[in-house]
């Protein structure tokens, strides 16, 4: 006799694939709700530029107080709520609700905070200038990039000193005054980061040129000198500007490595000079002890 063995089944280890309509209909739920996410500036050094700035005006009131923490949230706000204003009014892009939506909280949550700072302290008038600088930094950056020259050096530039202006804000709404030494202070973040552009600016061939950085920095330690001649700035403060001046002369030295290296270790030079010059100048404005 001959058994008949019955062939062996093997188990079924093909996984389940996901039909086309699934994945269109999960497309389509996430596309109907990507509108409600939040926008966030994709700019990272901008934030250093932010914090740092914040933080040497904090320094300088010597002091840090639940309104110092509420010009900060307003300065974050106000910084945030550009990011979208800016990618819509780029002609470029097309109409995205998505952006007005977060242009309108971060620019009211912004504007609520600045309206109780002034409300709170009604004879800080100094608060108003602060605010009317920022508001016409934001309406020339937006004609600007309207007319496609958001890379120009003078965008830049005032989307720097813009940014910049967290310093006396932070001085300001802490203290209830704006002296000439918070002034200084921010006239020297702003020199002091604006010093980026011309190094970044090297790494492409269009702008490789290394003489608009030299007269940058020539007129820039021209400012920082007379700010110091003027008593605005004191000279360990002032003697901050002297990392953006030693950066500036490492990138020239090491010209070569610099425009091919890797934007990852460009992102890594910034903050870490960034931080240096917060170290030096923060530590010239706070007291030996603090209160």
């Amino acid at each position: 006799m001959t058994s008949k063995t019955s062939p062996k089944t093997s188990p079924n280890t093909s996984r389940p694939t996901r039909s086309p309509s699934n994945k269109s209909a999960k497309k389509e739920r996430f596309g109907r709700y990507q509108g409600y996410f939040p926008t966030f500036s994709p700019e990272h050094g901008a934030y250093i530029v932010l914090a740092v700035s914040f933080l040497t005006g904090a320094a300088a009131a010597q002091q840090w107080t639940w309104i110092t923490t509420l010009s900060l949230i307003c300065a974050f706000c106000g910084f945030q709520a550009a990011h979208p204003l800016v990618l819509q009014v780029n002609p470029r892009r097309s109409w995205k609700p998505r952006f007005l939506l977060w242009t309108g909280i971060y620019g009211g949550i912004a504007s609520a905070i600045a309206t109780w700072l002034f409300w709170h302290d009604p004879e800080n008038k100094s608060l108003l200038i602060i605010y009317g600088l920022a508001l016409t930094a934001t309406v020339i950056d937006g004609v600007l990039v309207w007319q496609r020259q958001q890379k120009s050096i003078l965008n830049e530039l005032i989307t720097f000193a813009a940014v910049c202006l967290s310093a006396p804000l932070a001085y300001t709404a802490t203290v209830g005054m704006l002296p000439v030494s918070a002034i200084g202070l921010w006239i020297l973040n702003s020199l002091f980061f604006s010093s980026a552009i011309f190094t970044v600016k090297l790494r492409k061939v269009r702008t490789a040129s290394v003489v608009p950085g030299l007269v940058f920095h020539a007129l820039a330690i021209g400012a920082v000198v007379l700010l110091w001649q003027l008593h605005w700035l004191s000279p360990i403060t002032a003697a901050a500007f002297g990392v953006a001046i030693v950066k500036f002369g490492l990138i020239l030295w090491q010209k070569d490595w610099y425009c091919h290296t890797k934007i990852q270790h460009v992102a890594m030079l910034e903050p870490g000079a960034g931080l240096l010059f917060l170290s030096v100048a923060a530590l010239s404005l706070l007291p030996p002890t603090l209160p």
